[in-house]
């Protein structure tokens, strides 16, 4: 019900754009965020949206989150790229009962993820 979509091999200090579809339910209620998964390392949230944003710290001032509640999309737009930020994204949502929006626990629905590449 969750498609992400929009990665690849971007050079350091590149852009990406990444997309997350829904459909089925309506998500406009929901909690949809971006986290992300390097080999070897634990899933980490990303960014999040709902009534406002919500970013991780490696996130805020170059990664912004974003979407159309008419298209049932969300966006992530993700500029000045670094070797570090190379993961396989996921897109994920959570109805906005309690629990932290920053752990992957408790989201009900999960994108396949998308693979973004940064070569230095």
């Amino acid at each position: 019900q969750l498609q992400a979509s929009g990665g690849g091999l971007v050079q350091t200090g590149g852009s990406l754009r990444l997309s997350c579809a829904a459909s089925g339910p309506t998500f406009s209620d929901y909690y949809m965020s971006w986290f992300r998964q390097a080999p070897g390392k634990e899933r980490e949230f990303v960014a999040a949206i709902r009534k406002g944003e919500y970013y991780s710290d490696s996130a805020k001032g170059r990664f912004t989150i974003s979407r159309d509640n008419v298209k049932n999309t969300v966006y992530l737009q993700m500029n000045s790229l670094k070797p570090e930020d190379a993961a396989v994204y996921y897109c994920a949502a959570r109805s906005p009962i309690s629990g932290s929006i920053y752990e992957a626990v408790g989201y009900e629905y999960w994108g396949q993820g998308t693979l973004v590449t940064v070569s230095s």
